[in-house]
């Protein structure tokens, strides 16, 4: 028991003092989206930032798309970097980042390993193997549910909050144009072959139903690590933050209050 209240002791620094910084990168979902069931728990250890980089019917994403640019990978690790150097500035960083995300997570980390303390990916896409997007004919065919609930295993799992906001979201021809350009630009990017070179403490979570990255293939890009650590959760599908948040929520906080022990693969 005294072993399971210390692990729920919240951060025991002087008050004055930070918190280690804890930056969170969401994948096609918007940021306060995916990450409601985590953040208030995360709060209590670190002190969490929430970049948004991706606003479908935002000014930015629209000017850049009329401007003739894509919206890739490398401009999202560029709006990643420009966030933390300007309005952050509490680096080394941990990164929590979620399927996209991901991706900029591993490039930025690869790119900018001074900045990087230790890194979190949940259900990660650009591992390998093909990617299933049931997001695009969702989007084509307006249809908000096929598209949360491909995400989940469990539908039950779904807020129905959430699904009201999905689709207000998709009744907007900006939003799902620019999700869509999103999509073009950053679907094709494989991050496999920078694995070797994250050289900082990573965990790499997989949902066992995963219906959109096989399990299998981050099981086996886990290896690639250097300091790397591979956890499947069962009975959970794309989005184990909101799907299974009272386990991602402790999970990751071990992880990253934990002395850094040899790699393994669980």
């Amino acid at each position: 028991m005294m072993e399971r209240l210390r692990w729920l002791r919240p951060f025991q620094g002087p008050p004055y003092a930070r918190r280690p910084a804890l930056v969170l990168i969401n994948g096609l979902a918007e940021q306060a989206e995916s990450w409601f069931r985590n953040v208030p728990y995360w709060r209590r250890w670190f002190d969490v930032h929430l970049p948004n980089l991706l606003v479908y019917d935002g000014p930015v994403l629209h000017r850049r798309i009329a401007a003739g640019l894509p919206v890739s990978v490398d401009y999202l690790v560029g709006q990643l970097h420009d966030y933390l150097e300007r309005f952050a500035q509490c680096g080394p960083y941990h990164l929590v980042a979620a399927s996209l995300g991901g991706k900029v997570a591993v490039e930025y980390a690869v790119r900018h390993p001074e900045q990087v303390d230790r890194v979190v990916l949940l259900c990660p896409a650009g591992m390998g193997g093909a990617e299933r997007l049931p997001v695009v004919a969702g989007v084509r065919r307006n249809d908000a549910a096929a598209v949360v609930r491909s995400v989940f295993r469990d539908p039950r799992a779904v807020d129905p909050g959430l699904l009201v906001y999905y689709e207000r979201q998709f009744a907007s021809r900006a939003w799902r144009y620019g999700l869509l350009r999103t999509l073009r630009g950053t679907s094709a990017h494989c991050v496999r072959d920078r694995l070797p070179r994250l050289n900082r403490p990573t965990l790499l979570v997989a949902g066992a139903d995963d219906r959109v990255v096989d399990p299998r293939h981050a099981a086996e890009a886990a290896q690639l690590l250097p300091q790397g650590r591979f956890h499947l959760i069962p009975r959970c599908g794309h989005a184990p933050q909101m799907e299974k948040p009272w386990y991602v929520n402790r999970l990751v906080r071990r992880f990253l209050t934990s002395e850094v022990r040899e790699p393994t693969a669980v």
